[in-house]
């Protein structure tokens, strides 16, 4: 029978940060103890880099100790092959000599030479060694890599074909088995994700080819849109080859992660489709989704640019406002925009200078019929977000400003304000997050020349725990704040209620006596 080699750890903490509960864990390590599953990959082992990243990303010894002391299975780390080198394996391996069986190798094709001469090393530790070849879609355009698999043999104990893009069909998993095979003469193993919903059907071809190791996660978790579920293969295994099963023990470990998949909601979509359908990075994907709010179609076009190598770009007229303005009010998305909106509104009516810069459309109703002048930042979504907010553009009076030529994502502008419309000749306080609304709003209060900068609805995220999309959307935040108040020196404070660190007052001290 086919080895199975669960990852669920080490692949999903792309959403967790590589942090899981103890609870989760524990419940993982019972439970897959009563399941016909071989091998646990539980983590990465890793070199420090910059950033946090959780437990199972550096898998410390006494975390590999606890868990090998509660487990049947075999353990199993990775190691990222473009950041780890021969000299850093005594202090990344020896530790975890009795306790680890298999180091995998996670690596580009293109560096099949550098990973052989890893494993050799891995290999004078005792260990099982595993290549994960990434990009399997693209291995043909890499004849240097084809013509060195020759030196796999004799190193690898596993051969990992890795579908990365989640976009191989059987009939490539077949070609792809015979012209490793033609080359090397080591087990193989199969790793498929799930952008077109094929990896069972691929490791189900993969496994009638004579592969030897599936890879799979509870739920399908990992990275964008996931892997092959253990729970759907080890059931096609039950009902197709009569593979004894714990039903019971199933459960109870699809339970264990089924609030972490309420709360990531991993899978595919359409992006997630069109990228793998077209070997096009999850990366990008991902970021997208989960943190830019872009619309499909606007991510889908950005994907079939990426394809053709073109730019779908259309040049506006830079925005050059002209005078300066003293004070701008920014308003965000948050609740503190609509909570507090009469006193807001009074603040702003009772000075026809100030200009109203909309970071979001989401709450830009509620002012729409101040006479002040108003901008609309037109970031993703945003122009498919002003149509839906507003029941009628056809008046529309303001302007919307689009980050600076050439725009990831292309340009949608509702054809009602394209008269109106502009984009940033450049975004100077900052290299990072150039296309984040944020960073859109302060660099217009720049251009405007503002010397007063109050922020309205920029409350930051009060849920606890923090979900990864907030989290990582609030320390964009943070990061831009930060920037442009070393940036401009300007006078920049929240008048509703932030969790930002930023200066705050309050709008009802500024009309009191209004």
């Amino acid at each position: 029978m086919i080895k199975i080699l669960d990852c669920t750890l080490r692949d999903g903490g792309y959403y967790t940060n590589w942090d899981f509960s103890k609870e989760v864990v524990d419940k993982y390590i019972k439970h897959t103890n009563n399941l016909p599953i071989d091998y646990l990959e539980v983590g990465y082992r890793s070199k420090p880099i910059d950033g946090y990243l959780g437990k199972y990303f550096y898998m410390p010894v006494y975390e590999l100790a606890y868990i090998k002391s509660n487990t049947q299975k075999k353990l199993v780390i990775i190691l990222n092959e473009k950041d780890v080198r021969v000299e850093d394996l005594d202090e990344l391996l020896k530790p975890i000599q009795g306790i680890v069986s298999m180091v995998r190798i996670a690596l580009d094709p293109q560096q099949l030479l550098r990973a052989v001469k890893l494993a050799e090393a891995i290999k004078t530790y005792g260990f099982e060694v595993g290549f994960n070849v990434m990009y399997m879609s693209k291995w043909k355009q890499y004849d240097d890599f084809l013509n060195n698999l020759v030196h796999v043999n004799g190193v690898a104990d596993y051969f990992y074909m890795v579908d990365s893009y989640g976009g191989v069909f059987p009939a490539d998993v077949k070609e792809t088995i015979a012209l490793v095979r033609s080359k090397v003469d080591v087990k193989l193993g199969f790793h498929g994700h799930n952008n077109l919903e094929l990896a069972l059907i691929n490791s189900l071809t993969a496994m009638e080819e004579g592969v030897e190791i599936i890879d799979s996660t509870i739920l399908g978790m990992g990275r964008g849109a996931g892997n092959l579920k253990t729970e759907l293969f080890l059931t096609a295994l039950n009902s197709q080859h009569g593979l004894d099963l714990n039903f019971n023990a199933l459960g109870d470990v699809v339970d264990a992660f089924s609030g972490l998949h309420e709360k990531y909601n991993w899978g595919t979509n359409l992006p997630y489709m069109i990228s793998g359908g077209n070997s096009l990075p999850q990366k990008d994907v991902m970021d997208w989704v989960t943190t830019r709010f872009y619309s499909f179609n606007s991510i889908i076009q950005a994907l079939q640019n990426q394809k053709e190598k073109v730019k779908d770009n259309e040049q506006l007229p830079v925005f050059k406002p002209q005078g300066s303005t003293k004070r701008v009010v920014v308003i965000g998305g948050g609740k503190g925009a609509y909570e507090h909106v009469d006193a807001v509104r009074e603040f702003i009516r009772n000075d026809k200078d100030v200009t109203i810069v909309h970071a979001s459309s989401k709450n830009a109703l509620a002012y729409q019929d101040l006479e002040n002048e108003q901008i609309f930042c037109l970031v993703g979504n945003e122009g498919h977000r002003m149509e839906k907010v507003f029941d009628d553009l056809g008046n529309f009076a303001g302007q919307t400003i689009l980050p600076p030529f050439p725009r990831k994502m292309g340009t949608y502008v509702p054809s009602c304000v394209k008269n109106n419309s502009f984009e940033l000749e450049s975004v100077t306080f900052t290299d990072k997050y150039q296309d984040s609304h944020t960073a859109l709003a302060l660099q217009i209060t720049h251009d405007l020349g503002a010397e007063e900068i109050y922020l309205v609805g920029y409350d930051g995220y009060n849920d606890f725990p923090i979900a990864e999309k907030e989290r990582q959307l609030t320390a964009e935040n943070e990061f831009l704040f930060n920037r442009f108040l070393e940036y401009s020196n300007k006078q920049v404070q929240a008048i509703t209620p932030t969790r930002y660190d930023i200066p705050m007052n309050s709008v009802y001290s500024m009309i009191y006596d209004k």
